[in-house]
């Protein structure tokens, strides 16, 4: 079972700027409670100053107190909608709450302040990608890459784009374009390495290598690359990286699910196929793939009673889950 990987980048800009109002002079050695009870002095005095709520806004998204810092920029632009980091803070705000209609509006507001705005378009872009609007994102996008052609961020998105719209060659070149601009940005070599993986092309070994050389904690390169192992029918190459996901996140449900089925279906130990199953079922009750192999497993031993359990339990989790059909109807 393969698990698909998304690498995009909140663009979330600095939010601590100088302030200067701080006991020392300095809010340097200050906490963000702190600054905050400062803040929350000066804007009882002076309600009305949209400065002092901007600042107090950027203190709560970095506390991660979203709401609060809604309610502060939607104060501040009211009181002075002329500001352009407002707008583009508001629209960061609501796009970490979930909403993405007021955020892509937000950023529409600061586009027309600054019209030529590359971070405001790239935020736009990423936005109309989780909203699946795709030409949206692409349009974006490319406004971007129009007035600077080598943006990282910009061609790794559009390549992003065009793989999960089917358009591997396109995905294939700018992704290419982007490991070769910028050798150090292992998300491209991850993304790229998985596409040759899926084509089954030894390319995949140099750019998963390489992921894993910039990020040698990265578990997704790794699994890409025990992916292929495994479909080229490498299954000790295979075996050898799911431990090593393992031992970097023991509860990995993917790595004990694919070690159990090596086990099962390439070395026929039942006992051990069964064990790594049901560590990937502790790790996910809900992994119905863990329950049917597992099923199967336990019917290939001959414990037909605790296949039907199995089959059973994945059926409940899915009704129309064919394997498991199967497997209730091979031990009636």
């Amino acid at each position: 079972m393969k698990r698909q990987v998304l690498f995009f980048i909140l663009f979330l800009p600095a939010l601590l700027s100088s302030m200067g109002c701080s006991n020392n002079g300095s809010v340097e050695n200050m906490s963000n409670e702190e600054i905050l009870k400062v803040l929350d002095v000066k804007i009882h005095k002076h309600p009305k100053d949209d400065k002092l709520l901007y600042d107090r806004a950027k203190i709560y998204m970095q506390m991660n107190r979203i709401n609060e810092a809604i309610a502060d920029l939607t104060r501040a632009v009211s009181l002075n909608g002329k500001e352009y980091d407002y707008h583009m803070l508001l629209g960061d705000a609501y796009f970490a709450n979930g909403d993405v209609e007021h955020s892509y509006k937000s950023l529409q507001d600061a586009l027309n302040l600054k019209p030529n705005s590359q971070e405001a378009y790239l935020k736009l872009g990423e936005i109309a990608y989780y909203s699946r609007d795709y030409d949206r994102a692409m349009d974006n996008l490319s406004k971007v890459t129009a007035k600077d052609p080598q943006n990282r961020t910009a061609l790794f998105m559009k390549g992003f784009i065009y793989k999960e719209t089917g358009d591997t060659a396109n995905a294939v070149v700018l992704l290419r374009k982007v490991c070769d601009l910028y050798p150090e940005y292992e998300p491209a070599f991850e993304e790229l390495g998985m596409l040759y993986a899926n084509r089954h092309d030894p390319l995949a070994l140099e750019y998963l290598n390489t992921a894993i050389r910039l990020e040698p904690q990265n578990t997704n390169a790794l699994y890409g690359l025990a992916m292929f192992h495994q479909d080229l029918n490498h299954m000790d190459q295979a075996e050898e990286i799911y431990k090593q996901i393992l031992d970097i996140n023991d509860n990995d449900k993917h790595a004990w699910h694919n070690r159990g089925y090596i086990q099962l279906f390439t070395y026929g130990d039942y006992d051990l196929a069964i064990q790594y199953f049901t560590r990937a079922i502790q790790c996910d009750s809900t992994f119905i793939e863990a329950w049917t192999n597992r099923g199967c497993a336990q019917e290939l031993k001959g414990n037909k009673s605790l296949a039907i359990d199995d089959f059973r339990a994945a059926l409940d989790l899915d009704h129309t889950f064919q394997p498991a059909i199967d497997g209730m109807n091979r031990n009636k």
